[in-house]
């Protein structure tokens, strides 16, 4: 009997196991489904991951192919000088001209002393640029021949700047001033900036290096100056002597007085500019003097803010009593220090497209700066050569007297030496609108 209830009760038993297998095996399908789909998203999830650091190296690979075919183009060529550092960290003593030599590249020379702080590398100049369409404009063309013309230039100005050093024995006189340059290791690049010289197209270069992007740079209200110094920093003058080793080192200039004059009528005239407003109105009461007409009645007529001759008065003024110069209008033998500062390239604002796109393809940054430029921007660049204000110079001078202009030349005479430029036109100005007025 009992083994008959045993028996009879293993079926239901049986039974129950194999529903429970079946329960098991459908809750294994149920959750199938499930189990796909996370594997599905986490396949697709690392194939992005693959995807956009394949991306990354490429973008990689393609600038460092383009920056080492262009280093491989300038040692095949041997068209630009290779220079090595100072010997023994040196330059020889100011000498004449006519038997001095150019300084090696790079070095900074301390000020008031023999002894310098010199560069421990020497940064190798490429040549062989592939004749493409410039960027920088749409109408310029840039060319073998065009790099030619630069590479000459570019020679010829560095080799007139030291003898002019040499001649006037200022070689290392002026402390060098890191203060104003910008400098991006990573890119091969140190600037120093001079105001009123193509600071603004420079600096948006430089924006780009530092990691805008090209749309917020074009949108912001920010200053540019101001982005820039956040991504980079003002560096010391140990900094800068360290960085100078490995760099393309360049400043870009201009026509002496009409970057005086381009200062004067953006920063005072009118008083429309709110930041020099109260400079303005101190050269008014300083330097204006009343003046009666034909009658003898006070002339109550001026001019809102000070008028060219006073903004010279203040500059002379303030020249002999040893102040410091505001940067848009500081000369800049001691603002760049070009004589204590061994720069690579002096670029010029009368051949600023062909001089920009040469120093960016010396630095490989093709890819990175040029076609970057706002197409308003570029049309600018182009008639900068033949501005309002090259043409508006005369009309300034004409303003002043010989004895004025004597003694503003006393504190720029030195910038159109070193930079080739003519100073003795301006006694021409001056003198024929003294003979026509009749004064």
């Amino acid at each position: 009997m009992t083994n008959r209830g045993s028996s009879s009760a293993s079926p239901p038993d049986s039974s129950t196991r194999h529903q429970k297998k079946k329960h098991r095996k459908l809750g294994l399908l149920a959750a199938m489904p499930k189990l796909n789909r996370r594997r599905f998203y986490l396949a697709l999830k690392v194939m992005l991951l693959f995807v956009v650091f394949g991306l990354y190296f490429v973008l990689l690979l393609r600038e460092s192919m383009s920056a080492f075919s262009a280093g491989g183009r300038g040692k095949s060529s041997g068209k630009v000088e290779q220079h090595k550092p100072p010997a023994e960290g040196r330059l020889s003593r100011p000498i004449k001209a006519a038997g001095f030599q150019r300084p090696r590249q790079n070095s900074i020379h301390n000020h008031g002393g023999d002894d310098t702080l010199q560069s421990s590398k020497n940064h190798p100049q490429h040549d062989g640029i592939t004749p493409n369409h410039s960027t920088l404009n749409p109408v310029y063309e840039y060319s073998e021949e065009m790099n030619a013309a630069a590479e000459a230039d570019f020679t010829e100005r560095r080799a007139m700047l030291w003898n002019v050093c040499a001649d006037h024995r200022i070689i290392g006189k002026f402390a060098p001033n890191a203060w104003e340059f910008f400098i991006s290791p990573g890119h091969g690049l140190a600037w120093c900036n001079i105001f009123k010289a193509a600071s603004s197209t420079w600096m948006y270069y430089f924006n780009i290096l530092g990691g805008y992007d090209v749309r917020y740079l074009q949108r912001t209200r920010a200053s540019p100056i101001e982005l820039a110094r956040k991504r980079f920093p003002r560096p010391s003058t140990t900094e800068l002597n360290d960085y100078l080793s490995n760099t393309i080192s360049f400043l870009i200039v201009r026509e002496p007085f009409e970057r005086l004059v381009s200062a004067y009528r953006n920063k005072l005239e009118g008083c429309r500019n709110k930041y020099y407003k109260l400079l303005g109105e101190q050269i008014i009461k300083k330097f204006r003097k009343k003046i009666k007409d034909g009658e003898g009645r006070l002339i109550t007529k001026y001019p809102k803010g000070p008028t060219f001759r006073e903004f010279l008065q203040f500059l002379v003024a303030h020249y002999k009593s040893g102040g410091r110069f505001d940067e848009h209008w500081s000369p800049v033998y001691s603002f760049c220090t070009p004589c204590s500062i061994n720069f690579t390239l002096i670029a010029k604002v009368e051949t600023f497209q062909r001089d920009s796109e040469y120093i960016i393809r010396q630095a490989g940054l093709e890819t990175l700066l040029l076609n970057k430029l706002p197409r308003g921007k570029a049309r600018a660049i182009a008639n900068r050569a033949t501005s309002n204000t090259r043409n508006l110079v005369p009309r300034y001078f004409a303003q002043i007297d010989e004895q004025l202009l004597t003694e503003v030349l006393e504190i720029y005479q030195l910038d159109f030496e070193l930079f080739g430029y003519n100073s003795t036109k301006y006694y021409s100005y001056v003198q024929e609108t003294l003979d026509g007025a009749g004064r």
